[in-house]
């Protein structure tokens, strides 16, 4: 019997991670939405093309959390996107307000399943998520450095005509303006990138990074992201159903790490079948340790904002 993923949110996000899935051919999937008609329409569409693309997987659409029973993973894309002049922190008490019904009703029938969290903001999402379901903090994670990571290497790749697949971008911190992006430690075949990029271009491309999903919330007017940050899902779902310790940049409980503590925050993760195997510490210089100290302070502060409004219970 194929592993089980729950993908909750039938949106653009959602059901383009279900097409990232089912191409990996690596579980059967379940596709929920509020919106009746909807995730049932997606997942038929998806299930139509697996003849052509030659993979025998499972999709199912439905309104009912029920189905969901018995997960592998459970990934949370629902929530409102960002709109032109918004920041992640604007659809804090809205989207947790979401994702805590999310995360109650899945937990209900997947006490044993990874969760992956997607909506923003997304560090405080990830935090909410473990409060509401008091499971083990290892076994939630939040989808974010891949995504500010891939970004970078996509903008280096661009700057350079080096071929992605020479570039190692590591982005760290909170999913947000404060990011962290590690110049020093990213490279394009070893070589680091202050050493390859003169340092006004590294610079752009830096605040391009921070800025990339209010780039592309710019250009579309009418939603944000959907194609890479589904991609990175599909990336973190794979890499634990496969049990593959595969070491990315995700959202992880810290406990001291970095010296951060009690939040959700962006460092190098080892995914595995127990989701969290291992967060590694890079040697970072003082001003690197400042800028992911602005970042984690940033999340803190988003936390507390959380603890005020809304209720755990």
């Amino acid at each position: 019997m194929k592993p089980k993923i729950s993908i909750i949110g039938a949106g653009m996000t959602g059901s383009t991670t279900a097409h990232w899935l089912a191409e990996r051919e690596i579980a059967d999937i379940v596709l929920v939405d509020i919106v009746e008609g909807m995730p049932q329409g997606k997942a038929l569409d998806m299930t139509e093309a697996m003849p052509v693309v030659g993979k025998d997987v499972s999709i199912l659409g439905t309104n009912d959390y029920a189905d969901t029973k018995d997960s592998d993973i459970v990934i949370i894309t629902a929530g409102l996107p960002r709109k032109p002049g918004m920041s992640r922190e604007d659809l804090l008490v809205k989207n947790a307000n979401i994702v805590g019904t999310v995360a109650r009703e899945t937990y209900k029938y997947s006490p044993n399943a990874i969760f992956l969290i997607l909506t923003n903001p997304l560090d405080t999402m990830t935090y909410m998520t473990m409060k509401v379901t008091g499971i083990d903090p290892r076994k939630v994670i939040g989808q974010a450095g891949i995504l500010d990571s891939a970004r970078m290497s996509a903008f280096i790749a661009m700057e350079t005509g080096v071929s992605v697949e020479n570039i190692n971008c590591y982005v760290l911190g909170g999913h947000g303006d404060s990011m962290v992006p590690l110049t020093r430690h990213s490279n394009i075949a070893g070589v680091p990138l202050n050493k390859y990029l003169p340092k006004e271009k590294l610079d752009a491309i830096v605040q391009r990074t921070r800025k990339g999903g209010g780039e592309i919330v710019g250009l579309l007017k009418t939603g944000s992201a959907f194609y890479a940050p589904s991609a990175a899902l599909a990336q973190m779902a794979e890499a634990i159903l496969k049990d593959k310790h595969l070491i990315v940049p995700c959202a992880a409980y810290m406990q001291g790490e970095y010296g951060v503590e009690g939040i959700f925050f962006g460092v190098p993760t080892m995914l595995g079948r127990n989701g969290v195997e291992k967060i590694i510490e890079y040697e970072l210089n003082d001003e690197e340790m400042a800028a992911l100290k602005v970042s984690a302070d940033a999340v803190h502060k988003s936390v507390e904002k959380l603890k005020s409004l809304v209720s755990f219970e």
